[in-house]
C-alpha cells in the first residue's frame, strides 16, 4: 500500500512544487541583486544622511554650544552659590554651631539628666502600682471568668460535642453509603450507553483510519521533501541555461562586434580622420597664433613710430653702474690698489 500511494503522490506534489520553486528562487535571485544593488547603497545614503541630518549637528551642539555654556555656568554657579556659600559656612554657620554645641553640652545635658532621674523616679513608682493592680485584676478573673468557664467546657460541652460527633458520623455514613450505590449505578450506566461504544469506535474505525491517514501524511511529506530538491536542481539547470543562453544570444555577440567590428572601426577612424584632423588644426593654430603675433608686432612698430612723430625721439638714458662709486680712486680689477696686487 505504501509503494502504491507514493509513486502518485511524488508525481503530482513534483508537479505542483516545481512551478513554485522556480518562483522561489527567481525571487530570491531577485532580492539579492535588489539588495545589492538597490538596498545596500540606499541604506548607506540614508546612513549618511542621518548623520548629516542628526548626529552631526547634535555633536557641532554639543562640542561648541553646551560644553562652553556648561563651563560658563559651572563657573558662574561656583562665583554665585560655592563661594558665598563657603563663606557663610565659615563665618556664620560655624561659629553658630560652635555656640549651640557648647549651650547643648554645658545647659541642655544636665538639664536633661536630671529630668531623666525625676521621670525615672515617677516611672518606678507608677509601675509598682500597676503591678498590685494587675495582680488584683488577675486573681479576679482566673476565679470569677476562668475558672467557670473551665467547668462549664468539661462537664458540659464536651458530651455535648461528643453526641453531635457520633450522630454526625452515623449520618455521614449512611450518606456516603447512598451516595455509593448511586455512584455505582450511574458508572455502570455511563460506561455501558458511552464508554463501550466510545471505545469500539475508537478500536475499530478511528486507529485504522488515523494509521492509514499517517501513512497518507508521511508520504505526502517526504514527497514534498523530495519534490522541493528535485524543483532545486531543475531550478538551478534552468538558470544555468538562461544563463549561457543570455550569454551567447546577447552577451558574446555584443563582445564580438565590440572587438571584431567597432574596435577596427574605431582604430581606422582615430588614424584616418581624427589624427590628421587633429594635426591640421595643431598646423591651422600654429599658423593663426604666428600671424597675430606678427599682427601685434606691426601694430606695436606703427605705434611707437606715431609716438615718435607725435612727441620725438626719447633721449637714452645714461648708463651707471651704481655699485661703484665715482671718482678716480676707485678699487677695480685693473688697478693695483687692491691688497691682492699692491706691491
Amino acid at each position: 500500500m505504501v509503494v502504491a500511494i507514493r509513486l502518485p503522490v511524488r508525481v503530482v506534489v513534483f508537479l505542483v512544487v516545481l512551478p513554485a520553486r522556480l518562483v522561489w528562487d527567481a525571487c530570491a535571485t531577485a532580492a539579492r541583486w535588489l539588495g545589492r544593488a538597490v538596498f545596500r547603497p540606499l541604506g548607506r545614503a540614508l546612513l549618511w544622511a542621518g548623520r548629516a541630518v542628526f548626529v552631526w549637528p547634535l555633536v557641532g551642539l554639543w562640542r561648541y554650544v553646551l560644553v562652553p555654556l556648561g563651563r560658563a555656568l559651572a563657573w558662574l554657579g561656583n562665583l554665585v552659590v560655592v563661594v558665598p556659600a563657603g563663606w557663610l559656612y565659615r563665618y556664620v554657620l560655624g561659629p553658630l554651631g560652635h555656640a549651640l554645641g557648647w549651650v547643648y553640652a554645658r545647659v541642655l545635658t544636665p538639664f536633661g539628666h536630671g529630668l531623666t532621674w525625676v521621670l525615672h523616679g515617677i516611672a518606678a513608682v507608677c509601675g509598682a502600682i500597676g503591678l498590685g493592680v494587675s495582680a488584683a485584676l488577675s486573681w479576679l478573673a482566673r476565679y470569677l471568668v476562668v475558672v467557670p468557664c473551665a467547668w462549664v467546657y468539661r462537664w458540659v460541652l464536651t458530651p455535648l460535642g461528643h453526641a453531635v460527633a457520633r450522630c454526625a458520623a452515623a449520618l455521614a455514613w449512611l450518606v456516603g453509603a447512598a451516595v455509593t450505590g448511586i455512584g455505582t449505578g450511574l458508572y455502570w450506566i455511563t460506561r455501558i450507553l458511552f464508554v463501550l461504544p466510545l471505545l469500539a469506535v475508537w478500536r475499530r474505525v478511528l486507529v485504522p483510519v488515523g494509521r492509514v491517514l499517517a501513512v497518507v501524511a508521511r508520504e505526502i511529506l517526504d514527497a514534498l521533501g523530495h519534490a522541493w530538491r528535485v524543483a532545486g536542481y531543475v531550478s538551478l539547470a534552468v538558470g544555468r541555461f538562461l544563463s549561457a543562453l543570455f550569454r551567447w544570444a546577447v552577451v558574446e555577440p555584443v563582445r564580438l562586434v565590440y572587438t571584431h567590428v567597432l574596435t577596427p572601426v574605431g582604430h581606422t577612424v582615430r588614424d584616418a580622420v581624427l589624427r590628421p584632423a587633429a594635426a591640421a588644426a595643431h598646423v591651422a593654430g600654429h599658423a593663426v597664433r604666428q600671424s597675430l603675433a606678427s599682427a601685434r608686432l606691426t601694430l606695436r612698430q606703427a605705434r611707437a613710430d606715431l609716438r615718435r612723430v607725435l612727441v620725438g625721439e626719447r633721449r637714452p638714458a645714461r648708463e651707471e653702474n651704481l655699485r661703484e662709486p665715482i671718482g678716480g680712486d676707485t678699487r677695480t680689477l685693473g688697478s693695483s690698489t687692491t691688497a691682492l696686487t699692491k706691491d
